[in-house]
């Protein structure tokens, strides 16, 4: 009888590529994913993440609750693996005596042997040692968690630019780029399964290449990309601002493929605060980045992410941060409020901000924020977009998509009536906003 497994994933795109290449292993080995965690298993796996204390409360919620059904005897063995058993791996064993092994992120190279007990003996050793992250493969074959239509292709792992918050670099290691023809292979073989579309993920894209060959080549890997027939959309996240080149906006604004979507995470504005962050660039440099991205692509959407209440921030810098979200009016935004991690540089600065008031700091921005982003779809109304099919709901008779300014599963969705075939391209015209501003209403064009 085939083993059977409970499989449960948080966190990031990168963790969910992660997931996806374990899954692939164990049932390549003959086993079985259940489709709920509740079901009987042989053992339940949980990928962790613990980039924030939200993620990390997240993460141990979810071993304490596979925990209650190996009390209840139908799960056998817990198995906890990814970020927080990277970066925490004594901590868990001391504090969660009910996980059996904890692996971090190198559990990826050869999760059967972990799941059969082959990595330790087990009457000795309750759980096996971490290898390094460089262990972590990046390439091989992957079971997609996402609609077959579309996928995530993660270029590169791992972090090098150090910013003084995160604990990534300590936990994944250095920037490792994957080989220019392994992610043209992985990326036809993708394609080939059916996926249209195409989301490039890294701790950092733009820095795609300067490991490998001493250059960056982000802008040579899109170029190759756009030549795989039956590829339709490639979307691009966690770009860094200092090295969103001419060279890499040339490629966007000629190569239909490449969606004028932007994901590049800014943390802050402020010079003092940036330079406290560890970020490369000042605020003089960040806006003219902004302007260049705008002046080639004007019809660009730009989503990036700002952290409030960093340890020396005080009301001047964050009224400059205030003031520079009403100013760019980016389409898409989130705000982080800092919590410390264990091992960062910024845990142990002085002036460290009171948590409430960086969630109220938090809080003004995304009010701001709220009232921009509905301006900025109202100015989708009249035009006709090309939106994906996702989905249905037959309680409304309405079909559910995504358009070039929305990446799946952290932004806004179209709405439209009609017969449509999830997976497949429509050309919808936009009519209205929903209520709360984020998603677009249309009907399609015949």
């Amino acid at each position: 009888m085939a083993e059977k497994i409970g499989f449960v994933s948080l966190g990031c795109p990168k963790n969910q590529v992660d997931a996806e290449r374990m899954l692939a292993q164990l049932t390549a080995a003959g086993m079985e994913i259940v489709d709920h965690l509740t079901d009987p298993a042989d053992a339940v796996i949980v990928n962790t993440c613990c980039f924030i204390d939200a993620a990390k409360q997240e993460s141990i919620d979810a071993v304490l609750e596979a925990a209650d059904l190996k009390a209840e005897g139908s799960v056998r063995k817990i198995i906890v693996v990814g970020c927080m058993a990277q970066k925490y791996r004594d901590e868990i064993l001391e504090t969660l005596p009910e996980a059996d092994v904890v692996v971090g992120i190198s559990a990826v190279a050869d999760i059967v042997s972990v799941v059969r007990g082959e990595e330790s003996a087990p009457d000795e050793e309750p759980a096996a040692p971490n290898a390094a992250p460089e262990a972590l493969p990046l390439t091989g074959a992957r079971l997609l968690t996402t609609p077959s239509h579309w996928a995530y292709l993660k270029i590169a792992d791992g972090c090098s630019n150090r910013c003084a918050y995160c604990s990534i670099p300590s936990i994944r290691g250095d920037f490792r780029s994957v080989p220019l023809e392994d992610a043209l292979a992985e990326a036809q073989s993708l394609v080939d399964g059916g996926v249209r579309e195409l989301i490039l993920i890294a701790q950092d894209t733009t820095s795609y290449g300067l490991d490998l060959y001493g250059e960056l080549r982000l802008p040579e890997l899109l170029t190759a990309l756009c030549k795989i027939e039956d590829l339709r959309w490639i979307r691009v996240l966690y770009c860094y601002p200092d090295r969103v080149t001419p060279e890499l906006l040339a490629v966007m604004a000629s190569e239909p493929k490449i969606l004028h979507y932007i994901d590049m995470p800014l943390q802050h504005i402020n010079d003092s605060v940036l330079a406290a962050m560890h970020r490369r660039g000042t605020a003089t440099q960040i806006r003219q980045t902004l302007a260049d991205i705008r002046a080639a692509l004007p019809d660009v959407v730009l989503r990036t992410t700002f952290i409030t209440g960093l340890p020396g921030e005080d009301e001047s810098a964050f009224e400059e941060l205030h003031n520079f979200i009403k100013e760019q009016q980016f389409e898409r935004l989130g705000v982080f409020a800092y919590s410390p991690q264990e091992g960062t540089p910024a845990a142990d600065m002085p002036d460290q901000v009171d948590a409430e008031i960086a969630g109220a700091r938090l809080d003004i921005l995304m009010r701001a924020q709220n009232d921009i982003a509905r301006e900025r779809a109202e100015a989708f109304i009249g035009r006709t977009l090309e939106v994906i099919c996702e989905d249905y709901d037959g309680y409304t008779d309405t079909n559910i998509g995504r358009c070039y300014a929305d990446a799946p599963e952290i932004d806004g969705l179209v709405y439209f009536p009609g017969q449509a075939e999830d997976g497949q391209f429509y050309q919808v015209k936009i009519l209205g906003v929903s209520e709360d501003g984020y998603d677009l209403v249309g009907t399609m064009n015949n």
